[in-house]
């Protein structure tokens, strides 16, 4: 079912998800251009996130964005624990990979767990040597 916000919008309308996705992502590219330690390359990560997050947010990914954010902070925190405030980008931008990976993987999980609790329980057919008393 479509979001609240996508219903009143017309055609070419910007929601908070493509401006919430282009946000994260592009937080994401400038810690990963940053690691990477040129200008350039932050400058093109960054470009990159950005684009990506808004052609994600055009498709509704929400709740992949909020995991990507639970992500690398938890990343960030955890490097920055180990290792000092210099691994902190690094531990975002990995945290923000790995969140993203673990929120698809759950999204999908949470799917086939809502389609086989809302499926009834069919026993399965009887094969032709069993005998059905």
């Amino acid at each position: 079912m479509p979001s609240v916000a996508r219903m009143r919008c017309q055609r070419g309308c910007i929601t908070l998800d493509m401006l919430f996705g282009a946000l994260v992502f592009g937080i994401v590219g400038a810690a990963i251009g940053y690691y990477l330690g040129t200008v350039a390359s932050m400058a093109i990560a960054t470009a990159v996130g950005l684009a990506f997050g808004f052609l994600i947010g055009l498709l509704g990914g929400r709740r992949f964005f909020i995991s990507i954010v639970c992500g690398a902070l938890l990343g960030a925190g955890l490097a920055w624990f180990i290792s000092g405030t210099s691994a902190v980008p690094l531990g975002a931008a990995s945290g923000g990979a790995i969140g993203g990976f673990l929120g698809v993987q759950m999204g999908m999980l949470l799917e086939l767990w809502q389609q086989r609790k809302g499926s009834p329980t069919v026993p399965p057919p009887a094969s032709d040597n069993e005998s059905l008393r």
